[in-house]
C-alpha cells in the first residue's frame, strides 16, 4: 500500500462513490419509515437510526483522507465495506422491532474496518498514529455497545446505542487535540458526495410521486404537474444553496488552515455540521413527498413539522460551517428560516402544491438577496473571507 506526502492532496475514487449507494438505500428506508410513521416516536428512533448510520460513513471518509482509494488493496476493503452495509441498510426501518442484531454487526463491521484502515494509513511512531491509536480505541468500545444494544429490547437497545454514540463524540472532542492527516479537496469532495446522495431522496419523492397516479391510470391533473415542476425547483434550490458558494468556501479556508489546526476545522465543519445537513434534506424529502402525492389536500400538522424540522437542520447545518469557518453569520439563510416556520405554523388551509410553491419563492428571494449583499460588499473591497471562496 502506497502512502503520499501528508501535503499530497487527491481526488474521491470511484469505489468511494460505491460505497455511497448502500447510504442511498439505508437514507430511503428512513424517508419511508417517516411517511408511514410521522410520529415523535419514530422521529426519535430515525434519528438515532441516522447519526449511528453517519457513524461508518464519517470514519471511512477520515481513513481514505489518509489513505488514497485507488489501490486495489483498499478498493477491496471498501467493497467488502459497501456488501456489509447493504443487510445494515435493509435493517433501518425494522433497527428498533427485531431487526436490531442485523443493523447493528454489519455497522460495527464497517466501522472497525474503517478504524483499521486508519491505523494501517499512518507511519507507526508518529503523532498521527498516536492520535489514531488514542482515537480507536474507545471506538472499539462503542463499538461493542453498539453490538450488545442490537441483541436487546426495546429502551435498553436505545440506551445502549446512545452510549455507543456518545463515547464516539467524545472520542471526536479528545482527539481534537492530535495530530490528523487532512486533504482539504478529498474532504470536500466526499461530503459533496453524500450530500448529492441525500438530495437523491428528494429526486425519488417526485418518481413516487409519478409512479403511484400513473400505475392507478388515473393520469396527471394540472395541479399535480405543478407541484411536481415545484419539488424539482426544490430540489435545485437545495443544491444551490450549497454548492454554489457553501461548498468551495470551505474548501478554500480549509486550504487556508494550519495544517495542525485541520484536524479540528474538518472535525467541526466536516463531521459535525455536515450530519444536520444531510439529515435536513431527508426530513425535507419526507415532507416534499407527502406533499406531492397529495397536492389538493393541506399538509398534516406532523408533516409540516417534519418539513420545518429538515429545513432547519439543513440551514442550521451550513450556518454552523460558516461560523465556524469565516466567523460570520449567515443572515439571510436564517431569516428566511423564520419566515418559512411562520408559514409552515400558519399554513395550515394551505394545499400541498401552493406550499411548495411558496416556500420556493420565499428561498429564492433569500438566495437572490445573499447574492446581492455579497456583490455589493465584494465592490465595496471590504468583503469577508467566505465572499472570495467562489471566485
Amino acid at each position: 500500500m502506497a502512502f503520499p506526502e501528508p501535503s499530497e492532496d487527491f481526488t474521491a475514487d470511484p469505489v468511494e462513490l460505491f460505497f455511497d449507494l448502500a447510504f442511498v438505500f439505508a437514507f430511503s428506508q428512513l424517508v419511508h419509515l417517516l411517511l408511514v410513521h410521522p410520529d415523535w416516536h419514530h422521529v426519535g428512533q430515525a434519528a438515532l437510526v441516522f447519526v449511528l448510520l453517519w457513524l461508518p460513513w464519517t470514519q471511512f471518509t477520515w481513513s481514505a483522507n489518509a489513505v488514497p482509494g485507488n489501490q486495489r488493496s483498499v478498493r477491496i476493503l471498501f467493497l467488502v465495506g459497501t456488501a456489509a452495509s447493504v443487510p445494515m441498510a435493509a435493517a433501518v426501518e425494522s433497527a428498533f422491532d427485531g431487526g436490531g442484531a442485523l443493523f447493528a454487526i454489519p455497522l460495527a463491521v464497517i466501522h472497525l474496518m474503517a478504524l483499521a484502515l486508519m491505523l494501517i494509513g499512518v507511519e507507526t511512531g508518529t503523532a498521527e498514529f498516536a492520535s489514531a491509536v488514542r482515537y480507536g480505541i474507545p471506538n472499539a468500545v462503542a463499538m461493542v455497545a453498539l453490538v450488545v444494544g442490537g441483541f436487546l429490547e426495546d429502551g435498553a437497545r436505545a440506551a445502549a446505542w446512545i452510549l455507543s454514540i456518545l463515547i464516539v463524540v467524545w472520542a471526536t472532542i479528545r482527539a481534537g487535540r492530535g495530530q490528523w492527516v487532512i486533504r482539504p479537496g478529498h474532504f470536500a469532495e466526499r461530503h459533496a458526495l453524500i450530500i448529492i446522495v441525500a438530495l437523491g431522496e428528494v429526486i425519488v419523492a417526485l418518481g413516487n410521486a409519478v409512479v403511484d397516479p400513473l400505475n392507478a391510470g388515473e393520469g396527471f391533473s394540472s395541479t399535480a404537474v405543478i407541484a411536481l415542476v415545484a419539488t424539482g425547483v426544490a430540489a435545485a434550490i437545495l443544491w444551490w444553496s450549497y454548492f454554489d458558494r457553501v461548498q468551495p468556501a470551505l474548501e478554500h479556508r480549509a486550504e487556508e488552515t494550519d495544517r495542525a489546526d485541520r484536524g479540528r476545522f474538518a472535525r467541526d465543519v466536516y463531521t459535525y455540521a455536515h450530519a444536520p445537513i444531510v439529515a435536513g434534506v431527508i426530513l425535507i424529502a419526507v415532507g416534499l413527498e407527502q406533499a406531492t402525492l397529495h397536492p389538493n389536500e393541506s399538509l398534516d400538522l406532523a408533516f409540516r413539522l417534519l418539513l420545518l424540522g429538515g429545513i432547519a437542520l439543513f440551514s442550521g447545518g451550513i450556518a454552523a460551517g460558516i461560523y465556524r469557518a469565516f466567523g460570520v453569520p449567515a443572515t439571510e439563510r436564517l431569516l428566511v428560516l423564520l419566515a418559512l416556520a411562520g408559514l409552515l405554523t400558519i399554513g395550515s388551509d394551505l394545499h400541498g402544491v401552493w406550499l411548495i410553491v411558496i416556500l420556493d419563492v420565499v428561498a429564492i428571494v433569500g438566495l437572490v438577496v445573499e447574492h446581492l449583499r455579497i456583490e455589493v460588499h465584494s465592490s465595496g473591497g471590504d468583503p469577508p473571507e467566505v465572499l472570495h471562496a467562489h471566485d
